[in-house]
């Protein structure tokens, strides 16, 4: 606590996190963010405990307490009601920190935080904005903004994003004072994102083609994400590259619309939709491919999919939206599109394909991930952070 002269850089301490969901149930770049952090500061021998929304009872070889406060599945009002009590129910000790991640689930507990402990919120985009981008109606955002986001971060102490884009963003729309604003990037599990198989290896367990030109994209199938462009600039590409194959992996609302699109401009033989990957099967894909693509439109504060791929040994091709600049200007600057626009994104993938650009090798791309976005070094610099 706050009174206390205890060296938290040298002790362990306890820290109260609260997420989402459950990533190995739940999928997403947040959900594994949390994970990841919550596991690599369990490693430190600090007492962790994570609270969230359709959390296991507990969970074999993971050193974390976790504390289901409510049902997924259960109407919005019920979900946050039953976050509140169950959270005010499963109290014993005070924390000697508080993280905080989505300000939704963050907000029924507020005043139940104890006032002497410090909180930091990972501030993972302005969740009322990205709503508004999916088809939210303004009336809903504003209030998500003023009654919900706003009073939750004028309760914190401090706040951590990945990238400073979002720092800006936080920052302008939140009124959020800079000397809050603490950039630290996300990190990668370098064990688990790795080059341990040849491409040829990679191709041959997912059952892809060996002589192809193989573009792969990790994404959730929503707007800002940019595949109906990518859809657009391989359209674009197929005359000079006329083998050219584009995997994408992942679920969304915009499935069935993307897969119509891809008909319609001919590209039945150019593109699979290989829908969620099982973790286990996504760096196998990141091998495979020959070059990964990030094509957002907005709101892209870090870009996770990025250092995956550079983990795993493979380039990546990104619009600058967001934090993804941040990630590869000091690596391949090169490999960044001038714009969002198809025609950048269909410029940039046939001169790296083509060869027309120096494309770094995988053994630059592995270790550029290894120094730069290792779990363990970003968890260090999150924990002092939390605890300073």
């Amino acid at each position: 606590m706050l009174g206390n002269k205890k060296d938290y850089m040298n002790e362990s301490a306890s820290i109260l996190s609260l997420g989402i969901g459950w990533f190995p149930k739940t999928p997403g770049g947040l959900e594994r963010y949390i994970y990841e952090l919550t596991k690599e500061l369990a490693k430190n021998e600090d007492k962790v405990e994570l609270c969230g929304v359709g959390l296991p009872e507990a969970e074999e070889n993971l050193p974390i307490k976790l504390t289901n406060l409510a049902s997924p599945d259960s109407p919005i009002w019920q979900r946050l009601w039953s976050i509140r009590t169950n959270f005010q129910k499963t109290r014993v000790d005070t924390p000697d920190a508080i993280n905080l991640h989505f300000a939704l689930y963050s907000y029924p507990i507020l005043n139940l935080l104890p006032k002497e402990v410090p909180i930091t919120f990972n501030f993972h985009g302005p969740w009322a904005s990205e709503s508004h981008e999916e088809g939210v109606n303004k009336v809903t955002a504003f209030l998500k903004h003023w009654l919900i986001e706003k009073r939750v971060y004028d309760r914190c102490d401090r706040f951590i994003v990945l990238s400073k884009a979002f720092g800006n963003i936080l920052h302008q729309q939140y009124q959020v004072p800079t000397d809050k604003i603490n950039v630290i990037p996300g990190g990668v599990d370098i064990n688990q994102f790795q080059p341990n198989l040849s491409p040829q290896e990679a191709r041959s367990k997912l059952n892809w083609s060996q002589d192809r030109p193989v573009i792969f994209t990790s994404r959730r199938l929503v707007n800002r994400v940019g595949l109906d462009k990518l859809l657009i600039a391989i359209a674009t590409i197929k005359p000079r590259i006329p083998d050219v194959w584009l995997a994408i992996g992942g679920r969304g609302p915009l499935e069935a619309a993307l897969k119509q699109q891809a008909t319609e401009l001919g590209l039945d033989d150019h593109v699979q939709f290989l829908g969620f990957l099982p973790d286990e099967e996504l760096p196998i894909a990141y091998q495979a491919a020959d070059l990964s693509v990030m094509p957002s439109q907005s709101f892209e504060g870090f870009g996770l999919a990025i250092v995956e791929s550079l983990a795993c040994g493979t380039p990546v091709v990104c619009t600058p939206v967001g934090g993804m600049p941040e990630i590869l200007e000091p690596f391949s600057p090169h490999l960044i599109t001038d714009s969002i626009e198809v025609s950048a994104i269909a410029e940039k993938l046939e001169e790296v394909l083509l060869r027309k650009l120096p494309v770094p090798s995988r053994e630059d791309c592995r270790n550029y991930a290894v120094t730069q976005f290792d779990w363990q070094k970003i968890a260090t610099q999150v924990r002092s952070i939390l605890l300073a």
